[in-house]
């Protein structure tokens, strides 16, 4: 065990820890995406049609964010984009917490949806940059577990913090960016101009983009993606209005859905060291069916522990997931456009964490809750097999780019 410990945490440069600290900070304080609904709603004492509009305003700022700070991080550099976005999040949190009129609301709420998650594809392409081979998929599965460590810290203890006043929420998570914002500005390196000057043609918006969307390889990888998001999507809005339906309490909610936190935090370093030496579109197909077919366990739920197991299944599927992808979107991408494949990426999720409520909303409405776990297992089925077949397409474009960078090193 000390030797597996040691090698999971071992031979990562210095500029990836302080990165790594960053995002554990950054998210111990995230509070506003976990209690803005409870805040409109009992704090201020706004209707829940005018929370779901702020609320879909936030989802919005995402997929903006995807593209803008994708280009960002190309054009003025990975660390000024954090920088830059970080420190409008930190003053538009703040300014979001003073807001009271419904119009300020709307507008701050967007404002931190954008910069919120402008900050994303700059940190993505900075662990592509700051690491290659095995070591990359280690900082990606690294990196998303201090996420999840710091995420499961928060939800913890956002209820004690909440005791002294709501405003106290907004002033922790402001302050907490604003460390984050300083940190990563301090103490890791630039990565990304260099790659731009060399490459000006990139550089711009439209023609950046536009050579990524030509890839077709990587543009189906990330439809696959949507696909896989729209699965993990299920867990925040289908699976609490099934177990409302079938007579289960918020606190079993909230007990099933914290196993998923658990498993992540206990389990994600060793999953993805057992898993390093699969092929890519394996481990990607076999976890989009783990998360798929575990959800439409739920069909037949009728106890806790049915939706314990469900849980269980696709959060194996999820741990699996979230590096081996990361991994292959740094291995796809170009130098000079790694920000914008990092935002087109991060765009599957964003786009998803918006299609979801609306779309599951629909379904329930009209076909049945039990429609939507039936197809999940479609979508996870669909997904499997899409990236089993470009997967393979992918590997040898990844393998082909190695083999060039280990001859130009030679050389």
């Amino acid at each position: 065990m000390k030797r597996v410990v040691k090698d999971s945490f071992s031979g990562l440069p210095r500029a990836f820890w302080w990165l790594w600290t960053a995002t554990l900070i950054n998210s111990l304080g995230g509070f506003v995406g976990i209690f803005l609904a409870l805040y409109l709603t009992t704090g201020l004492g706004y209707s829940a049609s005018f929370t779901g509009f702020v609320g879909s305003l936030y989802g919005g700022g995402a997929v903006v964010a995807s593209i803008l700070g994708g280009f960002l991080a190309d054009r003025i550099g990975r660390t000024r984009t954090v920088l830059v976005a970080q420190l409008t999040t930190s003053v538009s949190t703040l300014v979001l917490g003073f807001a009271h009129s419904a119009s300020m609301i709307a507008v701050m709420a967007f404002v931190v949806g954008v910069s919120g998650a402008a900050s994303r594809p700059a940190i993505g392409a900075t662990i592509a940059d700051l690491t290659e081979g095995p070591q990359r998929q280690k900082a990606f599965s690294l990196n998303y577990w201090a996420g999840n460590l710091g995420f499961g810290a928060s939800a913890a203890i956002v209820g004690l913090v909440a005791e002294h006043g709501y405003l106290s929420l907004f002033v922790v998570e402001a302050t907490a960016t604003f460390v984050c914002a300083i940190l990563v500005y301090a103490k890791v390196p630039e990565t990304g101009v260099r790659q731009g000057r060399e490459h000006p043609q990139d550089s711009r918006f439209l023609a950046g983009y536009a050579s990524v969307c030509r890839d077709w390889t990587f543009m189906g990888i990330v439809g696959m993606t949507f696909l896989m998001a729209l699965l993990f999507q299920q867990a925040a809005t289908a699976l609490p209005i099934t177990m409302g339906m079938k007579g289960f309490s918020s606190a079993d909610y909230g007990m099933v859905i914290s196993l998923n936190g658990f498993m992540i935090v206990l389990l994600q370093v060793l999953v993805s060291r057992a898993v390093k030496s699969v092929s890519p579109r394996r481990v990607l197909a076999a976890s989009a069916l783990l998360c798929g077919y575990g959800l439409a366990v739920i069909v037949g739920a009728s106890s806790l522990p049915f939706y314990f197991l469900a849980v269980a299944i696709w959060t194996l599927g999820e741990i699996t997931f979230a590096p081996v992808i990361m991994n292959l979107v740094a291995q796809l991408s170009p130098a000079a456009t790694r920000g914008r494949y990092q935002g087109m990426y991060q765009l599957a999720f964003s786009g998803a964490a918006l299609v979801a409520p609306i779309s599951g909303g629909y379904v329930i409405d009209h076909f049945g809750v039990n429609t939507i776990w039936i197809a999940c297992a479609v979508i996870g089925t669909v997904a499997a097999i899409g990236y089993t077949v470009l997967g393979r397409t992918a590997e040898d474009r990844s393998s082909g780019s190695a083999d060039l960078h280990a001859a130009t090193a030679a050389s």
